[in-house]
């Protein structure tokens, strides 16, 4: 049984209450008539209901009717949830009435279902930006304690089964932040280590890569890696993290074990944290093209509650995993 195999039985184990804000987007309707079908989720949908069911009528997606489906604009909790978003925003200077307005819109509402205990997770994102998605969980569920910043991972599902867990990696940040400095990639680092165990249950062996291996050249952007490198150390003292590290050295070991010797990661790294967005953005998606790999994320991390977001040129089997991904995370 591989990882997405485990956890998908993980879910069906544990079934947690995951909010789609675009309930009637095509794909994430038909997603959510797998996930009910394979019982991996309970399911709240927001949208119309009249749409939602005449669309499930006729694409034939008999198990949408297990879901709830959430309208808000004549549900009659939406003054609860309108009050909740000004509780939690009237100190930034939001009204009632604003208030009222913004719940309406099912990214916001999706968020205030987690933060009344409505959900336990949400996932979007096949219809808006990553920024879309963000910005009502930073307001809204803000980050988890201790960690100031939310960065988006991929598990990497490669043919390379010499390669971390048997070809399983997680990279990051591949999603979010364009150039983080040292404490924000420390952060980003301890963030995916957890993402990790948490959803692969794995132990974590975490490679901070750069152009350089242990001073073998000299530049700022390699500086900022290796203060990343000591600020996770001092943050995480018991989590196997190295760096400065070249690619080759932190996944081949026989390349590890020459260019750090001695390095508890070098060679045997699962976990690869890339300097800045540029770096992950092109890693993940050529070693996704050139090696056929199964690349599945973004997975927002550090937020406080699961919150997940999609391409917009996501499929639908895409949403399904993701779906998947986000109960696991609601798991723990």
């Amino acid at each position: 049984m591989n990882i997405l195999e485990q956890m998908t039985v993980r879910a069906q184990q544990n079934l947690m209450r995951i909010v789609l804000p675009e309930g009637d987007e095509p794909r994430t309707l038909e997603a959510a008539n797998i996930v009910l079908e394979k019982k991996i989720a309970k399911l709240t949908l927001i949208g119309d209901p009249e749409v939602i069911n005449r669309m499930a009528q006729e694409k034939g997606y008999t198990h949408i009717q297990e879901a709830d489906i959430f309208n808000p604009k004549t549900d009659p909790r939406m003054p609860q949830y309108a009050a909740l978003l000004y509780e939690l925003r009237k100190k930034k200077g939001m009204t009632g009435e604003e208030a009222a307005k913004k719940a309406q819109d099912p990214l916001y509402l999706g968020c205030l279902m987690i933060k009344n205990g409505d959900a336990d997770g949400e996932l979007a994102g096949a219809r808006g930006t990553t920024a879309d998605t963000i910005r009502p969980a930073f307001q809204i569920l803000k980050t988890k304690p201790g960690v100031g910043i939310v960065s988006g991972a991929f598990l990497m599902f490669t043919p390379a089964t010499q390669l971390g867990e048997q070809g399983f990696l997680v990279f990051a940040d591949c999603a979010v932040n364009p150039c983080p400095n040292a404490e924000e990639l420390a952060q980003i680092a301890i963030s995916t280590a957890e993402t990790a165990r948490t959803l692969a249950q794995i132990e974590p062996r975490v490679a901070m890569l750069s152009f350089s291996t242990k001073g073998s050249a000299k530049h700022e952007l390699i500086d900022k890696v290796t203060e990343a490198t000591r600020i996770a150390h001092e943050l995480a003292p018991d989590l196997a993290l190295d760096g400065e590290l070249q690619a080759d050295a932190a996944l081949v070991e026989k390349v590890g074990q020459l260019k750090a010797p001695g390095s508890k990661v070098a060679g045997k790294a699962n976990v690869l944290v890339f300097p800045d967005l540029q770096a992950g953005n092109i890693g993940y998606k050529l070693v996704e093209r050139f090696s056929g790999a199964n690349a599945i994320g973004p997975i927002l991390q550090g937020i406080a509650a699961p919150v997940n977001d999609l391409s917009r040129g996501c499929k639908v089997q895409d949403i399904v995993e993701m779906i998947i991904i986000t109960a696991n995370q609601a798991i723990k």
